[in-house]
């Protein structure tokens, strides 16, 4: 892919779930490339966190997920391209801002100073607490003792009050054990912490040699802020005050002023703690706690221009996903039953999309639905523009979908599953209408499935999925062809065109891992028959196999014993060829 431009980057993602009092990590770290024009297929089981990946780049996560970690970065030069309007108001923001970071700026003449009486308010502050290794032991104990408590509460709720009365009294007794149990484990961890503190403050040697340094650190610190910043650095600062106007000229007036607060409060700590802000990373990672930074490039006598990095697990300003999802990246999902709002026409469904993201007139967005609709496939386009969706079959109900879909023509097309619930014939015609219409539209599909058969006829690419990780990327003919993972090989093993006549269908032995419980080595072994014991003590790096070919296991370890892949995926080209029509 090395002549095709990266469209989104996806690296060290982490996405969690609150659940029941408890927190699932449903994607665990995942780093992604995706090229402009490509399609690349997201395979795995069910519950491997296939939708969930995409869902965090569309804006859709549910209301209890969260992107705890990792950058989603959309490479968008028309979204990144920002000018916002300068009028007197705005001028005498940007001069006020200025002045305040050129006071803030001399914090970074007294950096060593501050960060090493930091240090030692730390060190005073950890002697007055247990230990960390303590804290981490008492911390482990209440976690576990709270997770059990929370799966005896919901074992409770299922039961039957009128026949399991038994049951529901010997749960409501264990439920009470670990109340107790958490109580008393709390009560000791605060009384050790008590009798650190009491310790601490009897130690009057410490104390006195601890203040004598502090006083000296800070009159050192208050004159070495007294002194005078350089000529480039208030040249910088005028260049971020604009930057900060930049960056919050898209919201509302009074949260725009909320937000320029917030913004010069955070470069005060990053001047305190001495942050390179001439490093374009250090100082993105210093506007990213508050709003994308805008990166400056011009000015004229009525507009800043800049342009900014659009990281997709930053997005904290719900009107910017207005912008982003259905015109630049759209989604189809698998059931056409569910997908069309069924008391509006239609047309109704495509125009106001239309009318949303690219304005004009009734008539106008009228003429693009129309012309949309003959493209999908929908014979007789003009008299059933007015029809309800109960009017149309499921295969037509779909087209529909990916003409609302692609109404904003947009960069990155999802499709979940969207040939799942429909018959198998209209499952082919389904998948050549997408395909067709990526070399009119251009757009880059993102192809959800567990069905292989999709993957031959769609992928360009593919990623395999499993317990929240990408555990093989290739091309399609070298996932297929020469897969190097032992889940790999078992999704492979699993298809039934396969299978001879008189043998039983291969299946994957045992249930993916619990994704509550941290995963130590790697998820497939306790499902893998080609387990090794370094498979259950480490989790295995990436491992490549060509430029362009990468599998998570230790069997491409050079020091692991040699393993051929199964009998029975062994030569399937042909069969491949032949079941696929690739």
């Amino acid at each position: 892919m090395e002549d095709k431009k990266v469209l989104l980057s996806v690296s060290d993602l982490i996405v969690r779930f609150r659940v029941r009092g408890r927190v699932l990590t449903a994607i665990r770290d995942i780093s992604l490339d995706i090229y402009e024009e490509e399609s690349i297929a997201i395979v795995g089981e069910s519950g491997s966190g296939k939708s969930v990946f995409t869902k965090t780049f569309a804006g859709m996560l549910d209301s209890n997920g969260y992107i705890d970690q990792g950058k989603i970065i959309f490479n968008d030069p028309e979204l990144a391209d920002t000018k916002v309007s300068l009028n007197a108001a705005a001028n005498r923001i940007i001069a006020r801002t200025e002045k305040k970071l050129n006071e803030y700026s001399k914090l970074s003449l007294g950096k060593n100073e501050f960060l090493t009486m930091e240090r030692l308010e730390q060190e005073k502050n950890a002697k007055g607490v247990i230990s960390p290794e303590k804290k981490e032991e008492y911390e482990k104990k209440l976690a576990d003792l709270k997770a059990k408590r929370t799966d005896q509460y919901n074992l409770r709720l299922t039961l039957d009050p009128k026949n399991e009365k038994d049951k529901i009294k010997a749960l409501g007794e264990e439920i009470k054990a670990a109340d107790q149990q958490i109580e008393v484990l709390s009560k000791e961890m605060k009384e050790e912490n008590e009798k650190a503190a009491k310790h601490l403050a009897e130690d009057q040697a410490y104390l006195n040699v601890y203040n004598e340094q502090m006083n000296k650190l800070k009159e050192q610190y208050e004159k070495a802020i007294a002194g005078e910043i350089t000529p480039e650095m208030k040249e910088k600062n005028k260049i971020l005050a604009k930057e900060i106007y930049l960056s919050v000229g898209r919201y509302p007036y009074a949260q725009r002023i909320k937000l320029i607060y917030a913004l010069q409060k955070e470069l005060k700590e990053a001047y305190r703690r001495g942050v390179p802000l001439e490093d374009d990373e250090a100082c993105n990672a210093v506007f990213d706690k508050v709003a994308f930074r805008v990166k400056y490039l011009d000015e004229t006598a009525d507009h800043l221009h800049g342009t900014c990095i659009l990281n997709l697990a930053n997005v904290k300003y719900a009107n910017d996903w207005g912008k982003i999802r259905g015109r630049k990246i759209a989604t189809v999902f698998q059931d056409p039953m569910t997908s069309l709002n069924p008391i509006l026409t239609i047309g109704k469904q495509i125009t106001s999309i239309i009318l949303k993201h690219q304005g004009g007139t009734e008539a106008e967005a009228r003429a693009k639905a129309l012309d949309l609709m003959n493209k999908v496939g929908i014979p007789n386009a003009e008299q059933r523009f007015d029809d309800y969706p109960f009017q149309y079959s499921g295969g037509m109900r779909q087209r529909i979908v990916i003409a609302i879909a692609l109404s904003c023509q947009p960069k990155i097309l999802i499709c979940d599953e969207p040939t799942t619930a429909l018959d198998v014939t209209i499952q082919a015609q389904i998948l050549k209408l997408i395909k067709d219409l990526q070399k009119e539209f251009h757009y880059t599909i993102v192809f959800i499935t567990h069905d292989l058969g999709v993957v031959a006829n769609v992928a360009d690419r593919v990623a395999v999925l499993y317990a929240g990780q990408v555990v093989e990327l290739g091309k399609v003919d070298e996932v297929f062809y020469d897969p190097r993972h032992p889940y790999t090989w078992a999704l492979l093993s699993s298809l039934p065109q396969l299978a001879q006549r008189n043998t039983t269908l291969y299946s994957i032995t045992g249930t993916p891992p619990s994704l509550y419980n941290s995963i130590v080595g790697d998820a497939f072994a306790p499902r893998n028959p080609y387990c090794m014991k370094i498979d259950t003590l480490k989790e295995p790096p990436m491992f490549k196999v060509t430029d362009t070919h990468f599998a998570k296991t230790w069997l491409l370890d050079p020091r692991s014993p040699k393993v051929d892949k199964p009998e029975i995926i062994e030569n399937i080209h042909e069969k491949l060829m032949n079941a696929f029509n690739i």
